[in-house]
């Protein structure tokens, strides 16, 4: 029996794992990954392209601390991914209980790894003092794992890519602009896509890895059709990042220096958070404010947060108020007097977001023949080596109950409110 052919939408971090997945497990299926841009190219809009991305499995969740475990055995000896892959630590500066929730997790797992929670006053003499004037407001712990590090994104991305290509995958560089789909008994099915040229491209199975481009695709796809749509499940969200060359004089601290997270101050949004680059002796920051981008869709007339419509979703284009924010990531996690940085190469990286932050990896229910497999949630990436495993399940009818019911498609949402990642400003009023 021969297995289905497949088309996958989107070469970002669900993309590149389901592809490198699928032609592992179907060697000689039709497999075929589209994305508007090459998969080497300098840049992409893909928000796993990235110059490094924190690879941890700590989490509130225990459900994504063993995903995260399972991954980063893969980064540490898989060839694929261990050469980007460096265990530097990661830092959490946080005065909610995620300190005691993360170290509770890795208990109840019976896992060993090197994790403890320190006083402020011993986390200021960590790192040679590189943190002594971190902003400490309210923290009585701070989570310190040995363990966890951070990957090269776009290199590791493009090595996955690589790779699948490598086994049989057929990379095809093309902008798709819509579903296409055909009347089968009962109900539609979606059997392929058509591109900003015209051309249709016809596969059994269509999955859309298409991250913040998914609301904007299946409304494009099917303006009437209400049940295609993605509703209140997914948002296009973003936030802002940019890099900080160090002075000769500073190229020390990327010796030792570990992956850092804090959330204060707190009164902006989500953490703040820093990364070692090495290679280009800099350090890379994000910021607290995430964001969405409401714009009237020009058919049905319906506000819709998606992407800014140039090729490269604009994500250069960064607001005064978006760079004030990502500077606020020098003095939170150093104080003025340790990092003293210029920042520069301001970035907005667009995201899919769930209420929930879970993914989605699900048939989807209104339509045959078509899969989603997406929503990083802002904390996707460091998955990267097990996501297709996942998906390849989920096609195959084998995802384990639990992650079928909190990845599926059609799922309960909680309130919005309970989400400290969802967007409360607009692109536009920041642009002010």
């Amino acid at each position: 029996m021969t297995s289905p052919s497949y088309i996958i939408v989107g070469s970002g971090v669900f993309g590149a794992s389901t592809s490198l997945s699928l032609i592992r497990k179907y060697p000689s299926a039709s497999i075929i990954l589209i994305d508007r841009d090459a998969f080497y190219a300098p840049f992409r809009v893909a928000a796993s392209w990235d110059w490094n991305k924190a690879v941890r499995a700590d989490y509130r969740d225990i459900l994504y601390t063993k995903l995260g475990l399972e991954a980063q055995l893969l980064w540490r000896t898989d060839p694929v991914w261990q050469p980007f892959y460096h265990q530097s630590g990661v830092m959490w500066i946080s005065s909610t209980a995620f300190t005691e929730q993360v170290l509770k997790n890795f208990a109840e797992l019976g896992v060993e790894v090197d994790i403890r929670a320190y006083s402020v006053e011993e986390a200021r003499a960590l790192y040679g003092g590189l943190f002594e004037d971190a902003d400490y407001t309210g923290v009585k712990q701070v989570l310190v794992n040995r363990t966890s590090g951070w990957a090269e994104a776009k290199e590791a991305l493009q090595n996955t890519i690589k790779t699948a290509v490598g086994l049989g995958v057929k990379y095809v560089t093309a902008e798709v602009t819509a579903l296409e789909f055909e009347d089968s008994p009962g109900r539609k099915r979606c059997h392929g896509v058509k591109t900003a040229i015209g051309e249709s491209i016809g596969a059994d199975r269509v999955i859309l890895c298409t991250g913040a481009f998914t609301p904007k695709l299946l409304v494009d796809s099917a303006p009437e059709w209400t049940d295609l749509h993605v509703g209140d499940r997914i948002i296009a969200a973003a936030v802002t990042e940019a890099i900080a060359p160090l002075t000769a004089e500073q190229y020390h601290i990327l010796d030792t220096m570990p992956v850092a997270i804090n959330d204060n101050p707190t009164e902006y949004g989500e953490n703040l958070g820093c990364l070692p680059l090495p290679k280009i002796n800099a350090l890379k920051y994000w910021g607290q404010i995430i964001f969405r981008n409401t714009l009237e869709h020009h058919i049905t007339r319906k506000p819709l947060s998606m992407p800014p419509l140039k090729s490269d979703y604009a994500q250069w284009d960064v607001p005064l108020a978006l760079k004030d924010d990502v500077r606020r990531g020098p003095e939170s996690m150093f104080g003025r007097k340790k990092v003293n940085q210029e920042l520069e190469k301001f970035r907005i990286c667009w995201e899919a977001l769930t209420p929930s932050q879970d993914f989605i990896v699900s048939p989807h229910s209104a339509c045959d023949g078509l899969y989603v497999a997406t929503c990083g949630s802002f904390h996707g990436f460091k998955f990267l080596p097990v996501l297709g495993k996942y998906v390849v399940e989920m096609l195959c009818g084998e995802l384990e109950p639990k992650l079928r019911e909190r990845w599926a498609w059609d799922r309960e949402l909680p309130p919005t409110k309970v989400n400290s990642k969802w967007p409360k400003r607009d692109l536009i009023a920041l642009s002010e």
